[in-house]
């Protein structure tokens, strides 16, 4: 139900399907084996993570926005997809910020996904040669994402008690604060450099 709302909501008019699979585990090798079935797998080992719909909502947002991008390109999405595989690292913070932005036109509350990522992607050592950004980046772009298009979610938030959101506040403070110093400038035109 949750993911038909954020495709409707969201006039989304591809058809892409939700699965639950209790077994499974991700296989990262394979990559796009969901976007060519246009199915999205919810795997027991992401799932036991999930607290609330809003967690789950975000989760499946993430990965619709992967998904529904599959949709683009000839070739039914193939080039597409290779265009993904060739540039995972700049697809992964399109895809968080579509999320959020596929949350909240279908009133979830974008906070969630930061709680989500931040007690499910382990922060590697270093993002130079790897095919994933760091999380610390991409939560910073999440937040900032929110803080400019819907700050209404920060204002009244509804996870400033959670434990993740919590962690989350006390590591992202440097970001945040290069964020904020960028809107007090009006310094829009210059790109942030998260860590």
């Amino acid at each position: 139900e949750i993911g038909a709302k954020i495709l409707n909501s969201n006039k989304l008019q591809k058809r892409i399907v939700f699965v639950y699979n209790k077994n499974a585990k991700k296989n990262f090798l394979k990559g796009t084996e969901n976007l060519t079935k246009r199915q999205i797998v919810i795997y027991g080992e992401d799932y036991k993570f999930i607290e609330d719909d809003n967690e789950l909502a975000g989760y499946i947002a993430r990965e619709i926005a992967s998904a529904y991008r599959s949709y683009d390109g000839i070739f039914g999405g193939w080039l597409s997809s290779v265009k993904m595989k060739a540039a995972p690292k700049k697809y992964e913070l399109v895809f968080d910020k579509l999320a959020v932005d596929y949350m909240v036109e279908a009133n979830y509350n974008p906070v969630a996904l930061i709680t989500l990522i931040n007690k499910t992607c382990p922060q590697t050592r270093q993002d130079t040669f790897s095919h994933k950004n760091l999380t610390s980046k991409r939560l910073a772009y999440i937040y900032e994402r929110i803080y400019k298009n819907y700050p209404y979610y920060l204002e009244n938030n509804e996870y400033i008690e959670n434990e993740h959101y919590q962690n989350f506040l006390l590591n992202s403070q440097e970001n945040r604060n290069k964020l904020e110093e960028q809107i007090k400038n009006k310094d829009f035109k210059k790109k942030v450099k998260y860590e």
